[in-house]
């Protein structure tokens, strides 16, 4: 996923300041945290005796329309109430490096709310009667197992005899593609050329493309590798950006949209300030909007860098990328360290950061450039077998019980993934540990200029 969820930045170091431009969403779906809507109990094992919670599903709005579901795959973390989440690959969450990723998803691909005939899963499982919340807390349990490494079970034992046959049964399936996604999210080059490309990844069927007004008046347009104007684009299309001759140095926002429903499997981690609450793991979708973008800058001549930071969880710090189109060198100071970048090269740093450390890189280049990253590296479970302390006592799940036994998958209403008979909980709640860095896009600042990142 672009960026690994995290944000990215480019800038003009070229003569004349860059044009602030404000951050663009994470990559793929955003979503708010409602509730722990459909569960049951759970009992979890630990050294300090028994402790009976909830286990179940989620639900989520997503920010530009339509509802997803999800699990937790975080154990240690209680929820934050109306976090802020967003879609992230696997190496950017609590699933990096965890040998058992693939087991979750095919728990989830065979699974409720995937499967939901729920009849025809408690046959499967070697189970009797499955209610919706029986069958939730029986999946949820299962996916702790290989999420968390926690020792627990259902209190209810047809729940029970779901979660072990789901846990004996899983096999590897591979991660699920991004909804949307653009990458690079930074690009630069000279003004006269064509900028690019970038890659639009989808499981639509195509993303609607658009350029920011300013760039569309200043006559810079989509294209693809031909010089064809686009307007949309199917997945793995390159697509670039077409900057007349004489244009004044400057920068632009390439936006694509589309409509689709979330890949089950896919990750999803809070945002900035709920950046710690636990990270989720999506199990159905309904039609929803999603939105990638990517920014471009240009100038006539001088340097001109394109910078992009990455968490890299799998060896414990922040990837921060420096490019340089332009026909001088960038140099830059880094953690204390000069680096000079060539024209037509690319430098990648790694500046380590502890585990759970919130972290303020910044990048000082030529002619005054300045460019910030911040957010919090929380990539490792807890291997903790006790819920986080903070938790507040689990509410009763509303609504039906039984739930609707029929029906297809075929998208467009929340109600097709099992998931809509249940009244949501008053609270939030919930059981997770690792927080996955949020994801802004950072934009372009010659000077002085800096960008948050989660």
């Amino acid at each position: 996923m672009l960026a690994a969820g995290l944000a990215t930045a480019g800038a003009i170091a070229g003569a004349g300041p860059a044009a602030a431009q404000e951050a663009p969403p994470a990559n793929g779906a955003t979503a708010t945290l409602g509730g722990l809507t459909i569960k049951d109990t759970a009992i979890v094992h630990g050294d300090g005796g028994d402790t009976e919670m909830g286990a179940g599903l989620f639900e989520m709005a997503v920010d530009q329309g339509g509802s997803i579901q999800t699990y937790c795959i975080d154990f240690g973390n209680p929820t934050q109430p109306k976090a802020k989440y967003h879609e992230v690959p696997w190496s950017s969450s609590s699933l990096q490096n965890n040998p058992d990723a693939g087991k979750i998803n095919w728990i989830l691909q065979n699974s409720y709310p995937q499967v939901n005939d729920l009849s025809a899963l408690a046959e499967s499982a070697g189970a009797g009667e499955l209610t919706e919340n029986t069958a939730a807390a029986g999946t949820q349990i299962a996916i702790w197992r290989f999420s968390d490494k926690v020792n627990v079970e259902a209190k209810d034992p047809e729940a029970e005899k779901l979660a072990d046959y789901l846990e004996a049964s899983a096999e590897a399936i591979e991660e699920p593609a991004p909804s949307l996604n653009l990458g690079p999210t930074a690009i630069s080059g000279k003004s006269g050329e064509k900028l690019g490309p970038v890659t639009v990844n989808t499981d639509a069927a195509a993303a609607n493309l658009s350029l920011s007004p300013e760039a569309e008046s200043a006559g810079v347009t989509v294209v693809d590798a031909d010089g064809k104007a686009l307007t949309s684009a199917a997945d793995g299309t390159e697509v670039f950006l077409d900057v007349p001759a004489g244009t004044p140095d400057g920068s632009a926002t390439l936006t694509a949209d589309a409509t689709t429903q979330v890949p089950v499997g896919r990750a999803f981690a809070g945002v900035g300030e709920h950046a710690q609450s636990q990270t989720q793991i999506l199990a159905g979708s309904s039609d929803t909007t999603v939105t990638a973008q990517a920014t471009a800058t240009w100038a006539s001549e001088g340097p001109i860098p394109a910078l992009s930071a990455e968490k890299n969880c799998a060896k414990g710090g922040v990837d921060v990328t420096a490019e340089n189109k332009g026909d001088q060198p960038f140099s830059f100071e880094l953690a204390g360290e000069s680096h000079t970048v060539e024209p037509g090269e690319s430098k990648t740093v790694l500046v380590e950061v502890a585990e759970d450390q919130a972290y303020e890189i910044t990048i000082n280049g030529d002619d005054g450039f300045s460019e910030k990253f911040t957010g919090v590296l929380d990539c490792d479970t807890a291997g903790n077998d006790t819920p986080a302390p903070s938790e507040p006592s689990p509410a009763s799940a509303g609504g039906s019980a039984g739930g609707d036994d029929a029906g297809d998958n075929d998208g467009g209403d929340l109600a097709n993934t099992g998931g809509s008979s249940a009244t949501p909980v008053i609270a939030g709640v919930a059981i997770g540990l690792v927080v996955v860095g949020g994801a802004t896009v950072f934009l372009l600042r010659r000077r002085g200029g800096s960008a948050d990142a989660a």
